[in-house]
Parts: structure tokens; sequence; C-alpha cells
């Protein structure tokens, strides 16, 4: 037994078959390292997700109208962050790499002028959202007895959204030097202050005004402050031990070449970013059109998937982390272990997962509804969530490595290839064939024998879930092409070279 986990997670087996360039780290110590970056990742993002679904409940107490309102202003908004999310993978990817070259000037010349582009495009998002809230809101699909809510919550989040953006900036240059530690208590601490602020808010409390949706939407703004003033605390300290200090004595100009690496980086997060978001819109609309129970079903199998996704995700926030500064010390060869011990745990984790999913998936499902047709449903989807563990954690985590590397045009053109093409185009292939054939055909037999009415009938009703269920196969498709081609790439090694 011992020989064989020695196989799988010894590091002379995570090694580049060229061997290594130095001295290198032990087992024990390798895998304490990448640990020491990735548990406090995992812990912050899945305690975000749990608290998330806590927010969503807090808005449902004042109806569905709001939590419709709420949910429509998703989408536009996360549209306005892409430019953001996109940059901040640059950010981390360029302090990083800066690190490892211990050029701890030109990381803290990376954070400044990142702050300055940040401030300067969320001020320009921010008048845009303001200007065309009423039409967002309107192309989002929202209706006469929503749209007024959801333009309010828009527009109060969207005056923060410089707050927001600086915020997630300096996180995202904190993950690249390793400090996940801060990151965590900052995002953690920010949405503590937002339920709180959720409770006191929404329905009133004590002197606290009643205030419904505006109320959630202050309660946001207020946790989005309280995040950013932890966050610019933890760089202007002059007593920590921080390894990105900002200061308003230094040069706060912006360097050609700094930018450029950045934007090396972050133009083409930003296509996978898009990609994302054209993918998805388009699936969710696919699934939407198979109706209530399979709709319900469906994001309640999501609300575990984006759980179980805060696993990897936080796991290769340390990949992306090491991989990087394993490069500016001119070693590849390190840069891969870590890429690898990154996956050895992911798919551990996965393995982990997949087990209490299969084993607990109806009293898990039992926890969001009550209607025993939709828990069979999504007890019957999560058998396949269940196959996606594997996959979803070696695909987030790989790439995330590649990111550390800067080789994000590849990882752009893998994601826009599975999930904005597989995905959407097997998804509605898989829902057409199944709802266009079966339900002609049973509506047949249906006429022709009135003794097999009961059988049809139910027969019938489950359509929508075979087509569900071809749905989601779609996805789990996607994620074994996309799984397939960021490991072929990160085992080719091209990404060792590339220069930022």
């Amino acid at each position: 037994m011992a020989k064989l986990l020695n196989r799988i997670y010894g590091i002379g087996r995570l090694l580049p078959k060229t061997g290594a360039l130095g001295e290198v780290p032990s087992t024990g110590q390798a895998y304490r390292e990448l640990l020491r970056i990735a548990l406090p990742s995992v812990l912050e993002m899945v305690l975000l997700s749990l608290i998330g679904s806590i927010d969503t409940m807090m808005v449902g107490t004042i109806g569905a109208s709001a939590i419709a309102a709420v949910g429509l202003v998703g989408q536009p908004r996360m549209l306005m962050l892409c430019i953001f999310f996109a940059m901040n993978i640059g950010v981390t990817a360029v302090v990083a790499r800066r690190k490892g070259e211990e050029r701890q000037d030109e990381a803290n010349q990376t954070l400044r002028n990142a702050v300055v582009i940040i401030l300067a495009l969320s001020l320009v998002m921010m008048t845009i959202g303001l200007t065309f809230s009423r039409q967002l809101m309107t192309m989002a699909g929202a209706k006469a007895d929503t749209i007024d809510d959801a333009e309010t919550y828009f527009r109060i989040l969207t005056y923060f959204l410089p707050v927001n953006a600086l915020s997630m900036g300096l996180c995202a240059a904190l993950r690249g030097v390793g400090d996940t530690r801060t990151t965590m208590y900052v995002n953690i601490c920010s949405n503590l202050v937002n339920v709180v602020f959720n409770y006191l808010l929404i329905n009133g409390v004590g002197f606290f005004p009643k205030l419904g949706t505006k109320g959630a939407a202050l309660a946001t703004a207020i946790g989005f402050t309280v995040g950013m003033c932890l966050a610019l605390y933890s760089v202007f300290r002059k007593d920590g031990n921080t390894y990105l200090r900002l200061s308003f004595k230094e040069d706060w100009r912006l360097k050609k070449d700094t930018v450029k690496a950045i934007t090396k980086v972050g133009g083409n997060a930003m296509l996978e970013q898009i990609a994302l978001r054209i993918g998805f819109f388009l699936y969710a609309r696919i699934v939407a059109e198979l109706g209530t129970l399979a709709f319900a079903a469906h994001q309640i199998g999501m609300q575990f998937l984006n759980l179980s996704f805060t696993f990897g995700d936080g796991i290769g926030v340390a990949g992306t982390s090491l991989v990087g500064q394993m490069l500016g010390k001119k070693r590849p060869d390190l840069a891969q272990m870590y890429g690898k011990i990154a996956q050895r745990i992911a798919m551990t984790t996965a393995i982990i997962l997949a087990t209490l999913i299969l084993t607990f998936r109806y009293p898990l499902v039992s926890l969001f509804v009550s209607q025993q047709s939709v828990i069979n449903t999504t007890a019957t989807i999560m058998l396949i969530l269940a196959l996606f563990q594997p996959f979803q954690t070696s695909a987030v985590v790989v790439g995330g490595a590649l990111r550390g590397a800067g080789d994000t045009r590849y990882v752009a053109k893998v994601m826009l290839i599975c999930v904005a093409i597989i995905r959407p185009v097997l998804s509605f292939t898989a829902v057409t064939v199944i709802t266009r054939f079966f339900t002609p055909l049973t509506t047949q037999v249906a006429h022709s024998s009135a003794s097999w009415l009961n059988v049809i009938d139910y027969w019938t009703n489950q359509i929508p879930v075979f087509a569900l269920m071809g749905a989601w196969s779609a996805s789990l498709i996607d994620m074994i092409v996309r799984m397939r081609s960021m490991l072929h790439r990160f085992n080719s090694g091209k990404w060792h070279n590339i220069k930022l």
C-alpha cells in the first residue's frame, strides 16, 4: 500500500521526465507548502458559497418577486465584472512571477498600476451601468412586477462597483504571492457583514428601517465597503510582514512594460470570460425550456455543482500562485511538480465528494425542496454530478496552473470550444431529440390503446427528466474534453518558456 501511495503522490513521479534542475523539496515539504496556500482559499470559497445560499434565503423572506428581482441582476452584473475578472487573472500571474524572480519592487509596481487601471475602468463601467440600468434589466427579462426592484438593486450595486472591483483586485494580487489567509479574512468578514445587515435592513429590526430589496442591496454594498477597507489595510499597513505594500510616496504612474504584462494575460482571460458567459447563458436557456419541475431540479443540482467547484477552485489558487513563482525562479521543473501536486490533491478531494454525493444525494436534495418529484429528479442528475467530480476538479486545477504560467490564450481557446460550443450544442441536440422524438411517440401510443393511458402519462411526465439528464450529460462531455485538453497542454511543457 505504501508503495502504491508513493507511486501516486511521491514527488519523484511528479517531476518532468528531464529531471530536476536543482534542489527539490521532500514530498512532505512540497505538499505542506501547497496546502498552506490552498486550505485558506478552499475554506474561503466554501464558506462564501454557503453564505451566498443564506443570503438568497434571507431575500426569499420578502417573497418570490424579490428573489426574481435579485436574480435578474446577476447576469448584467457579471457581464460588467467580466473585465475585472480577466484583469485579476493577469494581476495574479504577473505578481506571482515577480515574487519568484525576487523583484519585490516590480511586484508592488504591478499592484499600483493595477489599482489605477481598476479605478479608471470601474468608473467608466459604473457610468455605463447607471445610464442604461433600466434597459439592462429589461434585456435580462424583468417584467412589470420585478423591474422596479431589480433596477433599484442594480443601481445601488453599480454605485459601489469601484469599491467591489478594487477589493477584488487587491485580493487577486495577494493570492499571487500566496497570501490566501488575508484574502480569506477579507472576504469572509465582508460577507458576514452582508448577512448581518441583510437581517437588519430587509425586514427591519429595532430602529433599522424595513427596506426590502433595497435593504438587501445596501447590505451587500456595506459588505463590499468593509472588504475593501480590510484589503487596503492589509497592503498599506507599515507594521505587517506582507510582501505587497502600497504607499502614496511611491510612483503611481502607469509603466508600459507592467501594463503590457497584465494585459497580455488578462486580454486572453477576457476572451475566456466572454466564452463562459455565452456558454452558461445558452445552457440555462436550453434547460429553462424543459418546464418548472426540470428547471427547479437543475437549479438545485447547480447549487451542489457550484459548491463542489469551490474545492477545485481553492486548490487551483495555490497551483496558480506556486506555478507562477517557480517559473519566476527559473524552476519549471518545480512549477510542473506543484501543478501535479495540486491535481493529485484535487483528485483525492473529488473522489471523496463523489462518494458523499452518491451516498447522501436524497437527504442533501431534501434540504432544498420537499416536493418528491423534484427530489427524485434532482437525485437522478446527482448521479451525473458525482461523475463530474474528478474531471471538473482536474480541469479547474490544471487550468489554474496554466493561467499562473501566463498561458491564458490556450485556456481561452479550450473554454471557447468546450463551454461556448460543445456544451450548448450537445445540450440542445439532446433536449431536442428526446422531446421531439418521444413526445409524439407517447401521444401516438396513447391514442391507440386506452388501457395504456396511465403508463403513457407516466412516461410523458418523464420526458423532461430524460431531457435534463441529456443536458447534464452534455456538460459532462464538455468537462471531459476540457480536462483532457488542459492536461495535454500541461504535460507538454510548452508553457515553461512564456515570458511576462
